[in-house]
């Protein structure tokens, strides 16, 4: 058995667990859609292991719950210097560090925290640096490039130094992968010669402490008795249940029929075709909201023929885009030729899809020399998204309008952790990805995916590389000015179109059914999902 199962597997059966659950108004229930690929989520860049994370860990900043606006966090304020290269934050005393069997803490959360977090990612030679995935995405794209240095000015005020501006930071800093970690935990695992248990046994300071974890089964949490929030009377950040519970389930049409029997009381990412059914249903309430997203295809440039934009071009006038957005999206999914969505400011509206038009893409074929064409392999995504609703039968609908330009595609598709994985490392010749916003702002998702950088750490999965569009991204990122920054967004946004550097499908809607005894749940576009500030009535 593995360190992970040694130490999280729970052996009791999964109706034993769910049926005091359901029973009482003291814990909540949720229907996910996947297990976490991580449980440390600095290794992460899924919001299958945000969802996780937003209830156990906390950063020095967040989003208020359901909105855009940033607000403190483990940092009751902060300062910022007049050239923006000094951020000096003061933090939050009082908040305490949950507990497991093997260990308990000593002290209270302090500036020395913040610094073994970060400095775990930003220094190769920290000791747990390499620990685990060692692949800290997230803050390498986002937080590494313009971070010099960060220093304990006392025990609660951390000074981060920028190499130049970063105009995100804040926002950056309330997104998982910026969690802060324990120091003391830290150093006595490392003493214990288990390091490893740090990213596979959490301690947080969250509203929710890790109870047990089952891969592809269940996740439990409890209410941590004397968290912060309670302290202060901000109900809004508080855990109101006694326990949570996620029960991985990953066929959206079982997720519907459990929330309607009340195995669960919330289910994630219902199949569009179920939405008229739950509108009906008298004991759910279908909430809705518009999401920051970006779904495509992503033709791998590295491997030919896809590195030729005559062959992208093609393939993206042979794609029924609208007959997918019908059949797959069916009215949740609106079609879309900009990399920045609606939702965000800078979206750039005069952009519009190529339309479908299989004779132009022959002809584009035989432009690049395959005017018989070609054979490849298609990746579908293995489960339901924000962004993707059906990746199988949106991959069956490309399959069919690629063969009527000789395009024959074999359909490939993995567990979710495992292509993820395989996407990083560059697998794929065409596969299907895609994002939600983390942070209310169009740097994170672009820096993230579609720099030249990006191509070098596998974030970037289409290996598409135009310097002139990394460079506007950059620039953008170190300047303040909305409206300037707004043009270099708009800019990148027609790089990314006239060169195809990735197909893309539709700007999503979000739905969730919601049973009625459940109060004040709030769909949250940015990060992990948090459960905290949520009740169920008696």
């Amino acid at each position: 058995m593995s360190v992970r199962a040694r130490s999280l597997a729970l052996t009791l059966g999964l109706s034993a667990l769910l049926l005091p659950a359901v029973a009482g108004a003291q814990a909540l229930v949720v229907c996910s859609e996947a297990s976490p690929d991580f449980l440390n989520p600095q290794f992460s860049s899924q919001n299958t292991a945000y969802d996780v994370a937003a209830q156990i860990y906390e950063r020095l900043t967040a989003t208020e719950r359901g909105g855009s606006q940033i607000i403190p966090s483990l940092a009751e304020s902060w300062t910022i210097s007049d050239d923006g290269l000094s951020y000096t934050f003061k933090l939050r005393k009082g908040v305490k560090w949950h507990a497991n069997k093997g260990f308990t803490p000593t002290r209270e959360f302090n500036a020395d925290d913040v610094i073994f977090s970060f400095q775990r990612m930003f220094d190769p030679n920290h000791p747990y640096n390499k620990v685990g995935s060692g692949n800290y995405q997230f803050f390498s794209e986002i937080v590494r490039p313009s971070l010099k240095s960060i220093e304990k000015v006392d025990d609660l005020t951390v000074k981060l130094t920028l190499t130049k501006p970063n105009a995100p930071l804040l926002s950056a800093l309330s997104v998982e992968p910026m969690s802060i970690l324990s120091a003391e935990y830290g150093a006595a695992m490392l003493k214990a010669g288990t390091p490893e248990q740090v990213d596979f046994a959490p301690i947080g300071t969250g509203p929710f402490s890790l109870l047990s974890y089952q891969k592809d089964a269940v996740i439990r949490f409890k209410a941590v008795p004397d968290h912060w929030t309670k302290a202060v009377g901000n109900r809004d950040r508080m855990a109101l249940v006694n326990d949570l519970i996620f029960v991985i389930t990953t066929d959206a049409a079982v997720r519907f029929a459990k929330v309607r029997s009340g195995e669960c009381q919330i289910a994630r990412y219902p199949n569009p075709g179920d939405l008229p059914a739950m509108r009906t249903e008298p004991t759910i309430n279908l909430l809705q909201g518009s999401i920051a997203d970006q779904s495509f295809l992503a033709f791998n440039q590295e491997k030919k023929p896809f590195g030729d934009q005559r062959v992208r071009e093609a393939l993206a006038y042979a794609t029924n885009i609208p007959a997918i957005i019908d059949a797959v999206y069916q009215g949740t999914g609106k079609p879309t030729a900009a990399a920045v969505p609606p939702s965000l400011w800078s979206h750039n509206a005069d952009l519009k899809p190529r339309p479908y038009d299989p004779e132009k893409a022959k002809a584009l074929l035989k432009e690049a020399g395959y005017p018989d064409g070609f054979e490849t392999t298609l990746w579908a995504i293995p489960v339901v998204r924000a962004y993707m609703p059906n990746g199988r039968r949106a991959a069956e609908l490309i399959q069919a309008d690629w063969a009527k330009i000789g395009v024959k595609a074999t359909i490939q598709t993995f567990e979710w952790g495992e292509y993820l994985k395989r996407g990083r490392a560059g697998e794929h010749e065409v596969g299907m990805f895609g994002y939600t916003w983390d942070y209310p702002d169009p740097s994170q998702i672009l820096l993230s995916g579609w720099t030249c950088e990006g191509v070098k750490t596998g974030a970037n999965r289409a290996r598409w590389c135009n310097q002139e569009a990394s460079d506007a991204l950059a620039k953008a990122n170190t300047i303040t000015d909305q409206a300037e920054r707004t043009k270099l967004y708009k800019r990148f946004q027609e790089l990314f179109h006239a060169d195809v550097a990735g197909l893309l499908f539709a700007n999503a809607q979000a739905f969730t059914p919601v049973r009625k005894e459940v109060k004040d749940y709030k769909i949250h576009f940015f990060g992990g999902q948090p459960f905290y500030g949520v009740s169920v009535a008696k």
